[in-house]
């Protein structure tokens, strides 16, 4: 008698979860059919939104090479698949020109679009969730007196079952943070009250310098230490580990305004952060980053203990290095960084340092005119024991650093 109540008890369940499956898919997929929105907005308010736009990085995600502005379609790889950045203009069937400022809103701080469909959080509303009425308000007027660009978003590359957007209900659940991001460093001054918003709210910079688990959350209490990005990894950017690294508050202005330092170059991802956001800050919102990340009161930058490196290490520089960043590591202006208290070479972390020598960098332009050339991969030319010899020789001769990279650590990365 139990096992034939048991059976009708069971298909039962089954059932009601198919209706729950079904309704969830339901509201993940249907059409939005709002009115197309009309949008007025003064000159003024236009231009806040522009700038809140930038230092917000939207155009990062939102445009990919060769299209329209905010028009979508950037990849994004994660653990998990390839999600493309939506398309954000006014386009009435494949932008946001049915949304409401309540909508808005909503995506940007809860990941939620109108009608219930769940975003990734490749979009970071679990930063933008302490985003100010006023900058929301002013980012909507502004992109939605653009033009629309009728082009629709590709679809997302993630396979079963990430591709359900329905299984981000159970994420939020679990992962959204509703409070502010930890502060990472020390101040109460107007200027360190800025910064972290600008930093941690606008900037977002969590979503990337910070570690994340494995169902994609960040690691709160790591904030701003260090995270993966592909080939490459986002720095720590505490105050204690910029300063181990040689940065000062000026020179880290100096890099966010045109990309370039003396402790060398914006490359990666980095290179879009300057290229299409923090170029166009204030001067004061600058300094309201810079104290934030370092802190009202900055510890003192760390200078290296360097040491000369080993003749094959030399030898290999030499004859592959030296002809863009000079014999002594001097660089050339808009050829190559100096080598000398480079902020790559100086992180502990060496994967930064051997991808770059593996892969080689791209020509990048900066603003103000500054340009670097292409850097060669050399992951052909040098065996694994040689880019160790290498690596170690720039590491102990520029970065204060120990001659401990072996090549096992190489050779694991080569087949990364």
């Amino acid at each position: 008698m139990a096992k034939k109540r048991l059976v009708p008890a069971l298909f039962l369940i089954v059932i009601v979860l198919l209706i729950i499956i079904a309704i969830l898919w339901w509201r993940e997929h249907r059409s939005n059919d709002n009115p197309v929105q009309k949008v007025s907005a003064t000159d003024e308010q236009i231009e806040r939104g522009r700038y809140a736009v930038r230092a917000a990085d939207c155009a990062a995600c939102h445009t990919v090479e060769g299209g329209g502005l905010f028009a979508g379609g950037f990849p994004m790889e994660t653990p998990f698949g390839t999600v493309h950045g939506s398309n954000i203009t006014p386009s009435a069937d494949y932008g946001i020109g049915r949304w409401t400022r309540e909508d808005f809103y909503r995506a940007v701080r809860e990941g939620i679009t109108p009608g219930g469909r769940h975003l990734y959080p490749a979009m970071p509303y679990n930063s933008y969730h302490s985003m100010s009425d006023k900058d929301l308000d002013d980012i909507y007027a502004y992109l939605m007196t653009r033009p629309a660009i009728d082009v629709p978003t590709p679809e997302n590359d993630l396979p079963f079952p990430f591709n359900q957007r329905f299984l981000m209900i159970g994420w939020n659940l679990l992962f959204q943070n509703k409070d502010p991001l930890p502060a990472v460093s020390s101040g109460d001054s107007e200027l360190w009250v800025r910064g972290r918003y600008l930093t941690d709210v606008l900037g977002h910079c969590a979503e990337c310098h910070t570690p994340r688990g494995m169902f994609g959350q960040m690691d709160l209490a790591q904030s701003l230490k260090g995270g993966t990005l592909g080939r490459f990894k986002a720095a720590d950017i505490t105050p204690q580990a910029l300063a181990e690294r040689g940065w000062t508050p000026d020179d880290l202005a100096q890099f966010l305004a045109t990309g370039n330092a003396p402790q060398g170059s914006a490359f990666s991802e980095m290179h879009m952060v300057v290229a299409l956001s923090t170029q166009y800050l204030t001067k004061n919102d600058m300094k309201a980053m810079t104290t934030y990340l370092m802190g009202d009161q900055p510890p003192a930058p760390k200078v290296a203990q360097l040491t000369p490196g080993g003749d094959q290490g030399r030898t290999q520089y030499l004859n592959l290095c030296a002809g863009c960043h000079g014999v002594s590591g001097e660089g050339k202006p808009n050829v190559a960084p100096a080598m000398a208290g480079n902020a790559t070479i100086r992180q502990a972390d060496a994967t930064n340092l051997i991808a770059s020598i593996f892969d080689g960098l791209p020509e990048q332009a900066f603003p103000g005119h500054g340009n670097m050339q292409s850097m060669p991969g050399f992951a052909r030319k040098l065996n694994d024991q040689q880019m160790a010899e290498l690596v170690n020789y720039t590491r102990t001769t520029w970065g204060g650093l120990p001659g401990d990279i072996t090549a096992a650590q190489i050779g694991a990365l080569r087949e990364h």
